[in-house]
C-alpha cells in the first residue's frame, strides 16, 4: 500500500514582530482604544508579522518551501504537484502556486491554489495525499500562505488585532510506511455570512466590503463544535484514540477557541502546540506554521502521531491525522 509522508517542514515571516503595544499606538492615532491586556486575555496574542508592499503571497511561500524542501533533501525539479492554500493571492491570475512554480524553479510540477479561507493548508493536504495514494504523483509541496493584513479594517478592533502574515510549507513524498493516515474535510455554505470578505471586483472597481468581516460569537461557537466532531471522525476512521496524539495542533485562531477544542477532545495542554502569541492567526499559514516551529525546536519527533486541525470562513473545516 501506498502511503504519503511528510519528509519536510519549512515556514517564513516576513520582517520584525509588530507587538500589542506598537499595534496599540498604531491604533490609537486613528482614535481606536485597546490594549495589551485586553488583546492578551481575548486571543493569547502578543504579536504577530506584517508584510511589506512588495512583498506577495508567492514570495512569503518561496522561501518557506525553500526551506522545507532543503529539509526534505529533495531539488524542486523534482516535484510533481505544487498546493497553495490561500485567500490572499498575489493577483486574480494565474494562481499564486503558478508564480511559487516559477520562483523555485519546479518546472514539471502541476499547480493550482486551494481557497479554503483558515482551512486551506488542510483542504490543500488532504488533495496531494489524495493524488499521491492513488498513485498519480509521488512528491507535493504544500503551502499554506497569506498576507491577510492587506483585509484588515484598521476601524475594527475586534477583527484588525487578530492576524498576521506568514507561510509554512510541507513536502509530502510516496512511501511504503503509514504518514497521512486520515483526512477529512467539511463545509456549510449556509454559514457563510459569520466569516467574510465579500470584496470583489466590477469593471476595474472594488465592489462591497474588501475586509474581514467576523461574528466572533458565531465563530467561536462552531469552530469548537466544528474541531471536535472532525477530531473525532479522523481519529475514528484510523482506528484510534486521543490517547494515541503525541500532539495537537489546530488551527491558530485564539487561544480561547483552541484550549475550548483541547478541552472537548481531553488533549492535555502539554501536548497542544501554540504559536498564535508569537504569530497571530495566519489564516491557511498558521497550521504549517506551528508544525514548522515545532519540528524545527525538536519537540516533534519522527514517529510521533499529530493531529492537524484547520477551521475557518465558508464555513470550513477539516483535519489531518499522521504518522511524522
Amino acid at each position: 500500500m501506498t502511503y504519503a509522508r511528510i519528509i519536510g517542514t519549512g515556514s517564513f515571516v516576513p520582517n520584525e514582530p509588530v507587538s500589542n503595544a506598537m499595534l496599540v499606538e498604531r491604533l490609537a492615532k486613528q482614535g481606536i482604544e485597546t490594549s495589551d491586556e485586553w488583546i492578551r486575555e481575548r486571543t493569547g496574542i502578543t504579536q504577530r508579522y506584517w508584510a511589506n508592499p512588495d512583498q506577495t503571497t508567492s514570495s512569503l511561500a518561496e522561501v518557506a518551501a525553500k526551506n522545507a524542501l532543503e529539509m526534505a533533501g529533495v531539488h524542486a525539479e523534482e516535484l510533481d504537484l505544487i498546493i497553495v492554500g490561500t485567500s490572499t493571492g498575489d493577483m486574480m491570475f494565474p494562481s499564486s502556486a503558478c508564480l511559487l512554480q516559477s520562483r523555485i524553479g519546479a518546472k514539471k510540477a502541476a499547480a493550482f491554489d486551494v481557497q479554503a479561507a483558515c482551512t486551506g493548508f488542510i483542504y490543500a493536504l488532504t488533495t496531494a495525499n489524495a493524488m499521491i495514494r492513488s498513485g498519480q504523483i509521488k512528491t507535493a509541496l504544500v503551502v499554506g500562505a497569506e498576507v491577510i493584513s492587506r483585509l484588515l479594517d484598521w476601524s475594527d478592533r475586534t477583527t484588525c488585532v487578530l492576524f498576521g502574515d506568514g507561510a509554512g510549507a510541507v513536502v509530502l513524498q510516496a512511501s511504503d510506511e503509514p504518514g497521512v493516515l486520515s483526512c477529512k474535510v467539511h463545509a456549510d455554505g449556509d454559514l457563510s455570512t459569520i466569516l467574510y470578505s465579500n470584496g470583489v471586483i466590477k469593471n476595474g472597481q472594488i465592489v462591497g466590503h474588501p475586509f474581514i468581516t467576523m461574528d466572533g460569537q458565531a465563530v467561536f461557537k462552531n469552530a469548537v463544535k466544528a474541531l471536535g466532531d472532525v477530531a473525532i471522525e479522523v481519529l475514528e476512521d484510523a482506528r484510534m484514540d486521543v490517547a494515541d496524539l503525541d500532539w495537537f495542533i489546530p488551527h491558530q485562531a485564539n487561544i480561547r477557541i483552541m484550549q475550548a477544542a483541547a478541552k472537548r477532545l481531553n488533549v492535555p495542554d502539554e501536548k497542544v502546540i501554540v504559536s498564535v502569541n508569537l504569530h497571530g492567526n495566519t489564516s491557511a499559514a498558521s497550521v504549517p506554521l506551528a508544525l514548522d516551529k515545532a519540528v524545527r525546536d525538536g519537540r516533534i519527533q519522527k514517529g510521533q502521531t499529530l493531529l492537524l486541525q484547520g477551521v475557518g470562513g465558508g464555513f470550513t473545516w477539516g483535519a489531518s491525522l499522521l504518522k511524522f
